[in-house]
Order: C-alpha cells, then structure tokens, then sequence
C-alpha cells in the first residue's frame, strides 16, 4: 500500500534523514538508487530506492521513497514491496510493511498531518 506523510522539511532535509535512518536500520539495507531535482522556484525532489535482505523470508524487499514540495508543503510518498517467498506467492510476513515502517519512524517528528 502507497504512504504518505506531509512534513516540515524541505525534501533535500528529508532525504537525508530517511537515508541514516534507513541505512541504520540493519546491516543488509542498502541503497541502490537516489536522484534529486531543484529548481529555481525553490521545488525540490529526491528519490531513493533501497533494498534490504531478509533472512525470515530468505528474500530482498525494497523501499521506494519520494519526497517532493511540487505543491507547496513537502510530501513524503513511499512503498515497501518484495520480500516475498518463491515466484507463486506474495505472502511477505510483513517484511514489506516492516521495511516501509521505519521511514514512518524517521520523520513522525516532522509530521504535520
């Protein structure tokens, strides 16, 4: 399931901030893609993609993160996936929602919604 959160950080703060946090979280978490866009209007966008590897499920998940103020306040939209056991079944035992959870307890402090 797509999460969001509005946040009282620019995307660029909050970037940084998931990323520490996210990194932090476990010894097989790894970012594997980010990219951010400014422009001269003061809009900001990150992406970062991690992915992590869980043993209970002897898969990966990934985390896709974006954070963006295209709209005025900043935005933090976000998805666990993967994580699943064998090609038929999508089954994860929360490992999704779990990867997903600790971008929630990076910026609940900055929460405005």
């Amino acid at each position: 399931m797509l999460q969001t959160m509005e946040i009282s950080l620019t995307p660029f703060d909050a970037a940084r901030i998931v990323l520490d946090h996210v990194q932090s979280s476990g010894m097989t978490v790894e970012c594997v893609g980010q990219h951010a866009t400014a422009t001269e209007a003061g809009h900001q966008t990150a992406l970062l993609i991690f992915e992590k590897y869980y043993m209970r499920t002897s898969s990966r998940a990934s985390l896709t993160v974006l954070l963006e103020n295209l709209a005025g306040r900043t935005k933090a939209v976000f998805r666990g996936s993967g994580g699943g056991e064998g090609a038929l079944f999508r089954f994860d035992w929360g490992a999704s929602a779990d990867f997903a959870a600790s971008v929630v307890d990076a910026l609940q402090p900055y929460a405005t919604d």
